[in-house]
């Protein structure tokens, strides 16, 4: 059974920084697309970042982009999120996703496993 573990949120003023991380496990994951997503309070579940785990192929929102880093470790089998200037609107929680041949990155349905989410607030 695929796990995976989410730890690095908290809180963090605006133009800070924070390292999320994502420990997978249970599974060969040579073939799953990796992602963080989030979700504010009153808002639907957004895509945030996302990497394939073998050729390392990343793609972003716009929202993100310039700001955050998705990057993998074969070795830890962990994902990761780097989130530098951290601005007001990027508090949500966020969560790490893992799926099989993803055929749309962007999109939550072709993930099959999901994480528990951790939490990051920025504050002015």
């Amino acid at each position: 059974q695929v796990q995976l573990v989410e730890s690095g949120g908290g809180l963090v003023q605006a133009g800070g920084s924070l390292r999320l991380s994502c420990a997978a496990s249970g599974d060969n994951f040579i073939t799953y697309t990796m992602a963080w997503f989030r979700q504010a309070p009153g808002k639907e579940r957004e895509f945030v970042a996302a990497i394939s785990w073998s050729e390392g192929t990343t793609d972003y929102a716009d929202s993100v982009k310039g700001r955050f880093t998705i990057s993998r470790s074969n070795a830890k089998n962990t994902v990761y999120l780097q989130q530098n200037s951290l601005k007001i609107e990027d508090t949500a929680a966020y969560y790490c996703a893992a799926g099989p041949w993803v055929t749309v990155p962007r999109g939550t349905t072709g993930y099959k496993y999901w994480g528990q989410g951790t939490q990051v607030t920025v504050s002015s």
